[in-house]
Protein backbone atom coordinates (compact mmCIF):
# COMPACT_ATOMS: atom_id res chain seq x y z
CA UNK A 1 0.00 0.00 0.00
CA UNK A 2 1.54 3.14 -1.00
CA UNK A 3 1.70 6.15 1.47
CA UNK A 4 -0.97 8.64 -0.62
CA UNK A 5 -3.89 5.50 -0.53
CA UNK A 6 -2.83 5.40 3.32
CA UNK A 7 -3.06 8.83 4.21
CA UNK A 8 -6.27 9.67 1.61
CA UNK A 9 -8.07 6.51 3.82
CA UNK A 10 -6.69 8.24 7.14
CA UNK A 11 -8.36 11.89 5.60
CA UNK A 12 -12.13 10.30 5.08
CA UNK A 13 -12.32 8.17 8.34
CA UNK A 14 -11.58 11.54 10.21
CA UNK A 15 -13.41 13.59 7.59
CA UNK A 16 -16.32 11.13 8.84
CA UNK A 17 -15.52 11.09 12.39
CA UNK A 18 -15.73 14.62 12.74
CA UNK A 19 -18.24 15.75 9.67
CA UNK A 20 -15.79 17.66 8.57
CA UNK A 21 -15.88 18.17 4.01
CA UNK A 22 -13.01 17.76 2.52
CA UNK A 23 -11.82 18.97 -1.25
CA UNK A 24 -12.80 16.25 -3.88
CA UNK A 25 -9.45 13.84 -4.38
CA UNK A 26 -9.37 13.92 -8.01
CA UNK A 27 -8.74 17.40 -7.53
CA UNK A 28 -6.18 17.56 -5.89
CA UNK A 29 -4.50 14.41 -7.68
CA UNK A 30 -5.19 13.55 -11.34
CA UNK A 31 -3.30 10.49 -11.03
CA UNK A 32 -5.64 8.48 -9.02
CA UNK A 33 -7.31 5.63 -10.42
CA UNK A 34 -10.65 3.51 -9.54
CA UNK A 35 -8.11 1.20 -8.12
CA UNK A 36 -6.77 3.20 -6.25
CA UNK A 37 -9.85 4.45 -5.01
CA UNK A 38 -11.36 0.89 -4.37
CA UNK A 39 -7.74 0.58 -1.86
CA UNK A 40 -8.59 3.78 -0.23
CA UNK A 41 -11.94 2.36 0.92
CA UNK A 42 -10.81 -0.82 1.90
CA UNK A 43 -8.14 1.07 4.04
CA UNK A 44 -10.78 3.25 5.86
CA UNK A 45 -12.92 -0.38 6.37
CA UNK A 46 -9.39 -1.84 8.45
CA UNK A 47 -9.91 1.74 10.46
CA UNK A 48 -13.04 1.01 10.92
CA UNK A 49 -12.69 -2.31 11.85
CA UNK A 50 -10.10 -1.22 14.29
CA UNK A 51 -12.51 1.22 16.13
CA UNK A 52 -15.05 -1.89 16.71
CA UNK A 53 -17.28 -1.26 13.81
CA UNK A 54 -18.44 -4.46 12.46
CA UNK A 55 -19.64 -4.95 8.64
CA UNK A 56 -22.92 -5.86 8.08
CA UNK A 57 -23.17 -5.74 4.40
CA UNK A 58 -22.44 -3.91 1.09
CA UNK A 59 -23.99 -1.52 -0.61
CA UNK A 60 -24.07 -1.28 -4.69
CA UNK A 61 -24.79 2.47 -5.83
CA UNK A 62 -24.78 3.92 -9.28
CA UNK A 63 -27.00 1.55 -10.59
CA UNK A 64 -29.50 3.04 -12.16
CA UNK A 65 -29.81 5.96 -15.10
CA UNK A 66 -30.71 8.77 -13.14
CA UNK A 67 -27.86 8.63 -10.75
CA UNK A 68 -25.34 8.03 -13.41
CA UNK A 69 -26.57 10.97 -14.76
CA UNK A 70 -26.61 12.76 -11.48
CA UNK A 71 -23.04 12.26 -10.84
CA UNK A 72 -22.33 11.89 -14.42
CA UNK A 73 -20.60 8.54 -14.16
CA UNK A 74 -21.13 5.30 -16.18
CA UNK A 75 -20.71 2.33 -14.04
CA UNK A 76 -22.00 1.06 -10.60
CA UNK A 77 -19.77 2.07 -7.20
CA UNK A 78 -19.63 -0.48 -4.04
CA UNK A 79 -19.87 0.62 -0.36
CA UNK A 80 -19.26 -1.44 3.00
CA UNK A 81 -22.32 -1.16 5.34
CA UNK A 82 -21.38 -1.15 9.59
CA UNK A 83 -23.43 -1.80 12.45
CA UNK A 84 -23.62 1.59 13.24
CA UNK A 85 -25.43 2.36 10.17
CA UNK A 86 -28.66 0.46 11.02
CA UNK A 87 -31.48 2.47 11.61
CA UNK A 88 -35.15 0.90 12.48
CA UNK A 89 -37.88 1.63 10.27
CA UNK A 90 -40.19 4.56 11.93
CA UNK A 91 -36.61 6.23 13.64
CA UNK A 92 -35.79 9.51 13.94
CA UNK A 93 -32.14 10.60 12.96
CA UNK A 94 -30.38 13.75 13.53
CA UNK A 95 -29.06 15.24 11.13
CA UNK A 96 -26.25 16.85 12.63
CA UNK A 97 -24.33 13.54 12.43
CA UNK A 98 -24.09 13.88 9.03
CA UNK A 99 -22.91 16.53 6.30
CA UNK A 100 -25.04 16.99 3.52
CA UNK A 101 -27.99 13.91 3.56
CA UNK A 102 -29.20 12.70 0.71
CA UNK A 103 -31.56 9.89 0.71
CA UNK A 104 -32.71 6.54 -1.63
CA UNK A 105 -34.92 4.18 -1.81
CA UNK A 106 -33.67 0.63 -2.14
CA UNK A 107 -35.18 -2.82 -2.10
CA UNK A 108 -32.89 -5.22 0.62
CA UNK A 109 -31.15 -8.61 -0.27
CA UNK A 110 -30.92 -11.07 2.70
CA UNK A 111 -28.06 -13.59 1.91
CA UNK A 112 -28.59 -16.92 3.02
CA UNK A 113 -25.37 -18.05 1.02
CA UNK A 114 -22.38 -16.72 0.18
CA UNK A 115 -21.95 -15.02 -3.26
CA UNK A 116 -18.56 -16.06 -4.59
CA UNK A 117 -17.61 -14.24 -7.98
CA UNK A 118 -16.65 -14.54 -10.59
CA UNK A 119 -19.02 -15.76 -12.08
CA UNK A 120 -22.23 -14.90 -9.73
CA UNK A 121 -25.60 -14.37 -12.37
CA UNK A 122 -28.80 -13.13 -11.00
CA UNK A 123 -31.00 -16.31 -10.80
CA UNK A 124 -27.62 -17.04 -8.25
CA UNK A 125 -28.06 -14.18 -6.55
CA UNK A 126 -32.25 -15.08 -6.23
CA UNK A 127 -31.32 -18.54 -5.19
CA UNK A 128 -28.89 -17.54 -2.49
CA UNK A 129 -31.91 -14.45 -1.05
CA UNK A 130 -33.33 -15.39 2.25
CA UNK A 131 -35.59 -12.58 1.72
CA UNK A 132 -35.76 -8.84 0.67
CA UNK A 133 -36.73 -5.97 2.77
CA UNK A 134 -37.88 -2.02 1.77
CA UNK A 135 -34.97 0.05 2.65
CA UNK A 136 -33.93 4.00 2.69
CA UNK A 137 -30.13 4.14 1.93
CA UNK A 138 -29.27 7.42 3.64
CA UNK A 139 -26.06 8.42 1.83
CA UNK A 140 -23.47 11.54 2.82
CA UNK A 141 -20.40 12.38 1.26
CA UNK A 142 -17.78 13.68 3.28
CA UNK A 143 -16.25 15.37 -0.90
CA UNK A 144 -17.31 19.29 -0.08
CA UNK A 145 -20.50 20.07 -1.79
CA UNK A 146 -20.70 16.61 -3.56
CA UNK A 147 -18.00 17.50 -6.39
CA UNK A 148 -17.41 14.06 -6.84
CA UNK A 149 -16.50 11.61 -9.80
CA UNK A 150 -16.55 7.91 -9.57
CA UNK A 151 -13.37 7.90 -8.04
CA UNK A 152 -14.29 9.96 -5.17
CA UNK A 153 -17.35 8.05 -4.31
CA UNK A 154 -15.46 4.81 -3.93
CA UNK A 155 -12.56 6.16 -2.18
CA UNK A 156 -15.51 7.87 0.11
CA UNK A 157 -16.78 4.35 0.46
CA UNK A 158 -19.55 4.93 -2.19
CA UNK A 159 -21.11 7.91 -0.14
CA UNK A 160 -22.67 5.74 2.75
CA UNK A 161 -23.88 7.06 5.93
CA UNK A 162 -27.01 4.97 7.44
CA UNK A 163 -29.85 2.30 6.13
CA UNK A 164 -32.90 2.64 7.51
CA UNK A 165 -34.70 -0.94 6.95
CA UNK A 166 -38.11 -2.37 6.88
CA UNK A 167 -40.36 -4.67 8.73
CA UNK A 168 -42.12 -6.78 6.43
CA UNK A 169 -39.71 -9.52 4.80
CA UNK A 170 -40.51 -11.32 1.27
CA UNK A 171 -39.58 -14.07 -0.13
CA UNK A 172 -37.99 -13.86 -3.64
CA UNK A 173 -40.51 -16.69 -5.17
CA UNK A 174 -43.29 -15.62 -7.25
CA UNK A 175 -42.56 -12.14 -6.84
CA UNK A 176 -41.23 -10.34 -10.10
CA UNK A 177 -38.68 -8.11 -8.22
CA UNK A 178 -38.34 -6.24 -12.17
CA UNK A 179 -41.25 -4.59 -12.02
CA UNK A 180 -42.06 -4.00 -8.06
CA UNK A 181 -43.10 -0.36 -7.74
CA UNK A 182 -41.83 2.45 -5.49
CA UNK A 183 -43.10 5.59 -4.13
CA UNK A 184 -40.87 8.10 -2.24
CA UNK A 185 -42.54 10.62 -0.41
CA UNK A 186 -40.98 13.40 1.20
CA UNK A 187 -43.50 15.23 4.22
CA UNK A 188 -46.26 13.22 2.41
CA UNK A 189 -45.34 15.14 -1.11
CA UNK A 190 -44.91 12.58 -3.87
CA UNK A 191 -41.54 13.01 -4.78
CA UNK A 192 -40.48 10.14 -6.98
CA UNK A 193 -41.20 7.00 -8.51
CA UNK A 194 -39.43 3.81 -9.76
CA UNK A 195 -39.34 0.01 -10.24
CA UNK A 196 -37.06 -2.66 -9.36
CA UNK A 197 -35.74 -2.52 -12.94
CA UNK A 198 -34.03 0.98 -12.82
CA UNK A 199 -30.67 -1.66 -10.81
CA UNK A 200 -29.21 -2.55 -13.57
CA UNK A 201 -32.68 -4.14 -14.98
CA UNK A 202 -33.14 -6.21 -12.21
CA UNK A 203 -31.78 -5.39 -8.81
CA UNK A 204 -30.59 -9.25 -8.27
CA UNK A 205 -28.39 -7.98 -11.75
CA UNK A 206 -26.59 -5.58 -9.37
CA UNK A 207 -25.86 -7.37 -6.53
CA UNK A 208 -24.49 -10.32 -9.30
CA UNK A 209 -22.61 -6.97 -10.57
CA UNK A 210 -21.02 -6.69 -7.27
CA UNK A 211 -20.25 -10.56 -6.70
CA UNK A 212 -18.42 -10.19 -9.18
CA UNK A 213 -16.73 -6.89 -9.21
CA UNK A 214 -15.75 -8.26 -5.43
CA UNK A 215 -13.64 -11.05 -6.61
CA UNK A 216 -11.29 -9.03 -7.70
CA UNK A 217 -10.39 -7.84 -4.10
CA UNK A 218 -10.85 -11.45 -3.09
CA UNK A 219 -14.17 -10.33 -1.44
CA UNK A 220 -17.10 -12.54 -0.97
CA UNK A 221 -21.03 -11.36 -0.77
CA UNK A 222 -21.28 -13.66 2.98
CA UNK A 223 -24.41 -15.40 4.10
CA UNK A 224 -26.26 -12.80 6.76
CA UNK A 225 -25.12 -9.55 4.89
CA UNK A 226 -27.65 -7.18 4.17
CA UNK A 227 -26.86 -6.51 0.33
CA UNK A 228 -28.43 -3.32 -1.45
CA UNK A 229 -28.45 -2.86 -4.99
CA UNK A 230 -28.90 0.36 -5.86
CA UNK A 231 -31.46 3.49 -6.00
CA UNK A 232 -34.59 2.83 -7.74
CA UNK A 233 -34.82 6.75 -8.51
CA UNK A 234 -32.24 9.99 -8.13
CA UNK A 235 -31.25 10.89 -4.57
CA UNK A 236 -33.25 13.18 -2.76
CA UNK A 237 -31.93 16.46 -0.76
CA UNK A 238 -33.28 16.24 3.28
CA UNK A 239 -33.08 17.99 5.73
CA UNK A 240 -34.19 18.83 9.63
CA UNK A 241 -37.95 18.74 10.07
CA UNK A 242 -38.47 16.15 6.95
CA UNK A 243 -40.36 12.93 6.75
CA UNK A 244 -39.42 10.62 4.51
CA UNK A 245 -41.63 7.59 3.26
CA UNK A 246 -41.15 4.48 0.70
CA UNK A 247 -43.65 2.48 -0.43
CA UNK A 248 -43.26 -0.35 -2.27
CA UNK A 249 -46.47 -1.49 -2.45
CA UNK A 250 -46.81 -5.72 -1.68
CA UNK A 251 -42.61 -5.44 -0.40
CA UNK A 252 -44.04 -3.01 2.78
CA UNK A 253 -42.64 0.55 3.59
CA UNK A 254 -40.25 2.09 5.37
CA UNK A 255 -39.86 5.82 6.96
CA UNK A 256 -37.57 7.91 8.86
CA UNK A 257 -37.84 11.63 10.35
CA UNK A 258 -34.81 13.95 10.55
CA UNK A 259 -34.66 16.45 13.05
Amino acid sequence: MTTKIADFAQELFHAEENRKEISPLTERDPSLTVEDAYQIQLETVKLKNEKGKTVIGKKVGLTSVAMQKMLNVDEPDYGHLFDDMKIESGSTIDTAEMIAPRVEAEIGFMLNEDLVGPHVTYLDVLLATEYVVPTLEIIDSRIADWKIKLIDTVADNGSSAKVVIGDRKTTPENTDLRTAGMALYKNDELMATGSGAAALGHPAEAIAWLANKLHEYGITLKKGELILPGALSAAMNVEAGNYVKADFGPLGSVSVTFK
